[in-house]
């Protein structure tokens, strides 16, 4: 192992105040500063110890509605009286809190509501004397320090907290001490796809032979793949989604269904409790179904189950408590197929650490496979829409989308194809998809909150042509369709079980791999579809491969089963002893551009040519605020790790060196050739702050 220090260096950076007028309507989050919007006719209390029914009384307030896993109630009033009845509901002794409602500016239809809990954290040289004057100053209580970022802390307001937490929040991110500062918000989880084609009584995305809209080989090649493993017990499948039914006879067997939790009832039995919960239940399917002489066969079929019915909202605690029982409870792959009803959702920094503790620590350290279906709006998962049409003019004028979950590095974000091996129209995509999967067509669409279910704009008026998915259903009348099972399933929401499923097929033909090399291997070994058509909503055409074999619609292609389970069993890890030490090093000062997604590049070449048994790199970064960039390695193989989040806040200088010990990405890189253009790559992508890449070392044990 090479041994280099590491170190963050000591600083106290000087950041410009908030306008005063700004601090009540400015969101911290994710690294950004994103603006609100009152909403001008409701407003949340939280008042534990009075009934709802007291308050309605008391109040002159009407259409109470409870906001599920918080003491948070939302009151709808006239857009005239909302302050004045706020203000009175604040006077009162037996109200522990009140909030406005929000919305994001620019993204109108979702709500957002305020927690009480704040997320700090603290400039490495702060000590624990400064921590508690900021927390009395605040009236803060210390809640539990964030497991896997170093000196941060969850912190809950308190009655003597002066202010809400977006303000305090605000507060906070100009102290030099502070380098992020998190408020904690709760948005409803976007309802899943609704199926709409008709059913089609036969599984054609496992494996086909031809037939009515079937494309030759738009199917997963999963036959093959049976011939070497059809999934072991030993690998678990969570799936988290509305509820799933465990009732259901595909989901029988000794030993399949593992771990059960139901976080929405707070209990262990994830069975639905209402009428429209049948998304979860197709997804299981679609994964893991049982081989049983009846029903249907999931694409891992001998794996086991762990289904997880969600709370419905992505607050931080929600999040972090679902990754936390996958790792907890030995989770294999975790099955998303669900994303933020809202435009534009960076993930807080709680939600960004749950992610990579589940895809670094899950299964006794080689990480969990997170698998997260990229979406059914047909906008990029990340990137810039001018928006025109929409109903009401719900969006208008250049419009930013952003999936959080999505374009999480250590995830597996998953568009969609047909059965025609094309784009399926409402498919997301952008430069963060890393494969796609077979699924259904229709035309594009997004729930809100505010309007329900509505397609996006323009109208899609052309055919939209491919067979469903068909896969479990709720038991009996309850489901999608009349019977136990559903034949017109679709979207992305069915194209990510099926990676999910493929995943759980190469851990079981080789369980020492990690959740990297898991991801790379399902790339290296996806089908190249063509799709060389224009998008018929948008009219663009991202359905090619760059130089890099990566297409914005398909990422590195369809999911192939057959291939990614040979590579998987061919693949052993080695260890292998670091006999030489190559050292290259940089030191062109290089400005870094800001507010643009291409970044500055530099490159180191490596004239030997061995297996990398060992690697490390170091950065020397200025930045009036680090809290804006990415580091990003490219090996000569086109493979990119992501070094650095956007994580450091409003520290201005990064020397620090990467290793596979406190990056473990970079574990997926080991055993690549070294020979050739290694390149480092900085990316900028908020406006104002600046900075230089002043040099950087690549250090490889061959």
């Amino acid at each position: 192992m090479i041994s280099h220090p590491d170190s963050l260096p000591d600083d106290s950076p000087q950041t410009t105040p908030i306008p005063e007028e700004s601090m009540g309507l400015l969101l911290q989050r994710g690294g950004e500063e994103l603006g609100l919007l009152k909403v001008r006719d409701r407003f949340t209390l939280c008042s534990p110890e009075i009934p709802v029914e007291q308050l309605e009384q008391a109040l002159s307030i009407h259409h109470p509605r409870q906001i599920p896993r918080t003491q948070l109630v939302e009151f709808t009033v006239d857009a005239e009286h909302r302050d004045e009845t706020m203000q009175v509901a604040r006077d009162r002794e037996d109200v522990a809190f009140a909030s406005h409602v929000y919305q994001l500016k620019d993204n109108p239809a979702t709500f957002i509501y305020l927690g009480d809990q704040l997320t700090i954290q603290f400039h490495p040289d702060t000590d624990e004397a400064k921590i508690s004057a900021i927390e009395t100053e605040f009236g803060l209580k210390s809640v539990r320090s964030l497991i896997g970022i170093p000196n941060t802390f969850i912190f809950q307001l308190t009655p003597n907290s002066p202010e809400n937490p977006l303000k305090i929040a605000n507060r906070l991110i100009t102290r030099p001490e502070v380098l992020t500062a998190e408020p904690q918000i709760i948005v409803p989880k976007q309802p899943s796809y609704h199926p709409q084609d008709p059913l089609y009584p036969q599984q054609w995305y496992l494996n086909h032979s031809g037939g009515s809209n079937l494309a030759p080989s738009s199917h997963i090649d999963v036959e093959k793949a049976w011939d070497i493993t059809r999934g072991n017990r030993s690998i678990v499948v969570a799936v988290a989604d509305d509820a799933i039914d465990v009732n259901h006879p595909d989901f029988q067997g000794t030993g399949k269904i593992v771990a059960p939790k139901d976080f929405k009832d707070k209990d262990f039995i994830p069975l639905p409790s209402g009428s429209g919960e049948s998304h979860g239940t197709a997804c299981a399917g679609i994964a893991v179904a049982e081989e049983n002489g009846q029903g249907i066969v999931g694409v891992a079929p001998g794996c086991a189950l762990m289904p997880i019915r969600t709370s419905g909202y992505l607050d931080d605690t929600s999040i972090e408590e679902l990754f936390d029982w996958a790792i907890e409870n030995d989770a294999s792959v975790v099955s998303c197929s669900w994303g933020a009803a809202t435009v534009y959702f960076p993930l807080s920094l709680r939600q960004r650490a749950a992610l990579t503790r589940a895809a670094t620590e899950g299964r006794g350290g080689k990480g969990c496979v997170i698998v997260f279906a990229a979406g059914n709006a047909n906008r990029p998962i990340h990137g810039t829409i001018f928006e025109r049409g929409w109903t009401n003019e719900l969006l208008r004028g250049p419009t930013n989308w952003l999936s959080g979950f999505a374009v999480h590095p250590d995830v597996i974000a998953v568009s969609a194809c047909t059965s025609l091996s094309k784009k399926a129209a409402y498919s997301n995509w952008g430069t963060n998809v890393a494969v796609c999967a077979p699924s259904n067509n229709a035309p594009p669409g997004m729930w809100f909150e505010k309007t329900g279910f509505i397609s996006t704009a323009p109208q899609v008026n052309a055919p939209t042509p491919g067979n469903g998915v068909f896969t479990t259903d709720l038991l009996g009348v309850a489901g999608y369709e009349v019977g136990d099972f559903v034949g017109s399933f679709g979207g992305t929401s069915s194209a990510c079980p099926v990676v999910a499923g493929v995943a759980a097929l190469v851990l079981s033909a080789n369980p020492d791999l990690t959740a990297a090399q898991v991801k790379r291997i399902l790339q290296d070994t996806a089908d190249k579809i063509v799709d060389r058509d224009p998008d018929s909503q948008l009219g663009m055409r991202l359905g090619t491969y760059d130089t890099n074999g990566y297409s914005q619609w398909f990422g590195y292609g369809k999911i192939n089963a057959w291939k990614a389970v040979q590579a998987a069993q061919k693949q052993r890890v080695q260890t292998a002893k670091v006999a030489q030490v190559l050292k290259r090093r940089n030191d062109h000062n290089l400005a870094i551009p800001d507010h643009n997604s291409r970044g500055v590049t530099s490159t180191l070449q490596i004239t030997e040519s061995a297996l990398v048994q060992d690697i490390q790199v170091t950065v020397d970064i200025e930045h009036d605020f680090l809290g804006d960039l990415e580091v990003e390695l490219t090996s000569p193989k086109d493979q990119t790790v992501l070094l650095q989040s956007r994580t450091l806040g409003v520290n201005t200088q990064l020397q620090y060196t990467y290793s596979v010990d406190n990056t473990p990405a970079l574990k997926s890189l080991l055993n690549q050739d070294s020979f050739g253009h290694w390149q480092l790559r900085v990316i900028d992508s908020v406006p104002t702050d600046t900075g230089r890449l002043k040099s950087w070392e690549l250090v490889i044990g061959i």
